[in-house]
């Protein structure tokens, strides 16, 4: 007997979870060049041009978790279970290597700021545009900073979201990429300073994503998306990513990575309300896509620390691409472990107690086996949604 999955709303569209382990693993791919692992000059110049666009992962993670917060939206659960649930997914882990990396730069002799470190530990630390602040202890938190904004608002406003008419919905689809453009002239009205933090860091700007998740993910609900199909959707993203690596302008390709992003993630969810084909769907795609919160939080800070014990800055020669595979893989085994002992236990102790008839506190049921396969007929009855149509 085994309990229900802590993620089991999510893997009501296991392609969702695959994608989550693509977005990861451009971030790395994007991290491991800018960390200067690789010090050959022919393969920097490769790397450096093929994953440049990595930045935009995190632009993945967060138009991904819009969409699937509001597909995996339970009728009439009370705004406290629900920031509950989602408190129980982050912190753990965050809280965890919070101290890790304090413990640990405090044995190097590392100097913090208590405010920083209190800043970073209640993830308030986006909100503060001093690149001290906001990049501090466990640098890649700043987005879980941003995330936790995009969950205070969403049960506020999922009644007026629920309620909008859907040619709003595919306004908001249209408008966010034109704004995401806007933000580059629009910087110039702030100091040089905080034109970083504005168009990269602040939640604000950065929920515009999420927000163009939400509405895709809305459209589908009702049966409106008018999307290509997930081959289709998959070769566009390739194309584009290629475009926007060798030719497209910066100012340009953020807004067309947005749009081609939200594409794919609602096609993969379509494929899996269909039962169609995807290549996100197996075994080790989904697992690798549960792992990836605990491989995000820890690759910076397992690099750092690697090359810092090790005492060197990168990898001369063909060193350099077996490092970083060798960075890959650790990352992997430390993400299982902090997924399988600390994220899942911690979700399963923290999150919200089930309510049974009355609004009493039930327990969890138990039930035996891995949840049946998604198919057209079961995925809807399942969620009690309608079917994705063409």
């Amino acid at each position: 007997m085994t309990a229900t999955p802590p993620d089991a709303q999510l893997r009501r569209l296991p392609s969702l979870t695959g994608l989550r382990w693509v977005a990861a693993l451009l971030v790395f791919a994007f991290h491991a060049g800018t960390m200067g692992i690789m010090t050959e000059p022919l393969l920097r110049q490769v790397t450096d041009r093929l994953f440049s666009l990595g930045l935009s992962g995190v632009q993945f993670f967060f138009i991904l978790s819009g969409f699937v917060l509001v597909w995996s939206a339970k009728p009439g659960e009370r705004k406290r279970d629900f920031w509950q649930r989602r408190v129980a997914k982050i912190f753990p882990n965050h809280v965890l290597l919070w101290a890790v990396v304090l413990l640990l730069g405090l044995y190097w002799g590392n100097v913090f700021d208590l405010r920083v470190a209190l800043a970073n530990l209640f993830l308030v630390q986006a909100w503060i545009p001093v690149g001290g602040w906001f990049y501090s202890v466990n640098n890649v938190s700043w987005s879980l900073s941003c995330e936790l904004f995009f969950y205070l608002c969403l049960p506020l406003a999922l009644p007026t979201i629920k309620r909008m008419p859907t040619w709003l919905l595919t306004a908001v689809l249209v408008a966010v990429p034109l704004l995401i453009v806007g933000l580059w002239p629009a910087q110039q009205l702030l100091p040089e300073e905080m034109r970083w933090w504005f168009t990269q860091i602040f939640p604000v700007v950065r929920s515009l994503e999420f927000w163009m998740g939400v509405a895709a993910a809305e459209l589908s609900l009702r049966g409106r998306w008018r999307g290509p199909g997930l081959g289709v959707a998959s070769a566009l993203f390739v194309v584009t990513w290629l475009a926007a690596s060798f030719w497209i302008r910066a100012e340009l390709w953020a807004a067309l990575m947005a749009a081609v992003y939200v594409v794919v993630i609602a096609a993969a969810a379509r494929s899996d309300v269909r039962g169609t084909w995807s290549p996100w769907r197996g075994r080790t795609m989904v697992r690798l896509g549960e792992i990836s919160f605990a491989y995000y939080l820890l690759h910076v800070f397992v690099i750092a620390t690697a090359l810092r014990l090790l005492g060197v800055s990168g990898f001369a020669g063909w060193w350099g691409p077996v490092a970083v595979l060798g960075f890959l893989l650790l990352n992997l085994a430390l993400a299982e472990l902090l997924f399988r002992y600390v994220e899942t236990p911690m979700m399963r102790r923290l999150r919200p107690r089930r309510r049974g008839p009355g609004g009493r506190p039930d327990t969890p049921r138990q039930r035996s086996g891995p949840p049946p396969p998604v198919t057209a007929e079961a995925g809807a009855a399942h969620s009690g949604r309608p079917m994705i149509t063409p």
